[in-house]
């Protein structure tokens, strides 16, 4: 019998985990080239508003539309002014993207971005806007220095000298970050490549910068706890009794409480920080920079620019985990030393109520010996009073040697059944 792996069951996920190493693949271009991007930060109402459009666009070109759940989508739309233009749709974790790219402006920056977007169709506002961006790609012998500010401008040597990337990190007139990518000896295929990843470097490079906000807001109010957790610290030093104990454990408990409410806030920010940071560093290690002339690196001016905004966010987020880490400590301290406290009380409040117990035992047998006496000196009495009536009936009685006979055995009597009925209640 052949095998038959055709009738076996799939995993559910198994096509898309197989699809996701081709989800965003690199773009043969021809140089020239201009690609424009446009990044926002979004929900998954405006993800989905987006898509939505994306798909209107693609039926109106006559283009396949993306499907409900496609997270990467390019289609060819009518060009612009004669020039073809492709689209580019990309939905990330928090942010998504619109890439387009056209071919044959073989000046840089010609016309300029700002000239050029209102021309592009209309992706409505699916968010927040947070990254644009402006490349073009040239042939050989293009200047690479004259489009930028000659005073922040940064440039590399890619592929063993197969072309060269430069940025000035300014925005133009219209927003517009700028790259240049000077083709020298990159093929079609490399060409795509080195121009998505330096789009890709300046996306992440952006969003990485998010965390910088954040890790600026958090300053005052981690401060202020470190400042509350010190002044507390050295009162605890000087605390004179539980009441002063217990308030300070309301006070960190009320600070533990503060600050957990920042990290959760800043957490997911920071994390995104980190691994933006990452991606920024992964793309320019596979562009493979070398220096062009005295022109500092993508990488070394990323590294003066970018770096003190990442130490600050990494900063940060150590500085909250050890004040949590602070705040933990001191709190058990505080608790270990009320517990101590509550249990010497407890241990006096025993004490005494043993006291209390053996005084309550003693009273209790005196109690006992005095109610012996009293009821048999009654009973004694009700005797006394019938020997008395027998005698009168003629019996031979004498009444004092029965009454004196009768003491003992009543004290005995009445002693054991006080007794018993006190054995009795200690049973119950």
């Amino acid at each position: 019998m052949n095998l038959d792996f055709t009738a076996w069951t799939p995993h559910p996920q198994r096509d898309a985990l197989l699809a996701e190493i081709h989800a965003r693949p690199f773009r043969a271009i021809n140089t020239p080239a201009r690609f424009i991007r446009f990044a926002f930060l979004t929900t998954a109402e405006g993800t989905t508003a987006a898509r939505n459009r994306v798909a209107e666009l693609c039926v109106a070109a006559g283009e396949q539309p993306p499907g409900a759940m496609t997270k990467h989508h390019r289609a060819t739309l009518p060009g612009v002014e004669g020039l073809p233009l492709e689209m580019t749709y990309e939905q990330h974790g928090e942010f998504i993207t619109f890439d387009f790219a056209f071919e044959g402006l073989a000046e840089p920056f010609s016309p300029a971005a700002g000239q050029i977007a209102h021309l592009l169709p209309d992706i409505g506002e699916p968010g927040q806007h947070i990254v644009s961006v402006d490349l073009s790609l040239v042939p050989a012998g293009t200047d690479f220095t004259q489009p930028f500010d000659p005073t922040s401008l940064a440039a590399s040597s890619v592929r063993h000298g197969a072309g060269v990337i430069a940025s000035d990190f300014r925005t133009d007139s219209a927003g517009f970050v700028r790259w240049l990518v000077v083709n020298d000896a990159l093929d079609d295929n490399a060409a795509g490549a080195l121009c998505q990843r330096v789009i890709e470097i300046e996306t992440y490079r952006t969003l990485a910068l998010l965390g910088l906000p954040e890790a600026t807001r958090l300053g005052p109010p981690t401060a202020h706890i470190e400042h509350e957790l010190a002044e507390i610290s050295t009162a605890m030093s000087q605390s004179e009794g539980t009441s002063d104990d217990t308030a300070f454990l309301m006070r960190l408990t009320q600070l533990a409480s503060d600050l957990e409410a920042d990290v959760a806030a800043s957490s997911y920010r920071f994390a995104a920080t980190r691994a933006y940071d990452g991606i920024v560093a992964e793309r320019l290690r596979a562009v493979g920079e070398e220096s062009v002339g005295n022109y500092p690196t993508i990488t070394s001016f990323l590294t003066r620019r970018s770096a003190p905004a990442m130490r600050t966010c990494r900063a940060m987020e150590a500085r909250q985990g050890d004040l949590s880490k602070k705040l933990a400590r001191s709190a058990n301290l505080l608790r270990t030393r009320v517990d101590v406290v509550i249990e010497h009380q407890n241990s006096e409040l025993l004490s005494a109520m043993n006291k209390r117990s053996s005084t309550q035992l003693r009273l209790q047998q005196t109690v006992e010996g005095l109610s012996v006496a009293a009821i048999s000196y009654y009973v004694v009495s009700l005797l006394t009073y019938g020997y008395k009536a027998m005698e009168d009936a003629g019996w031979p009685v004498d009444p004092t040697l029965a009454t004196g006979i009768s003491v003992p055995v009543v004290l005995l009597a009445i002693w054991y059944l006080v007794r018993r009925i006190r054995n009795r209640h200690s049973e119950d």
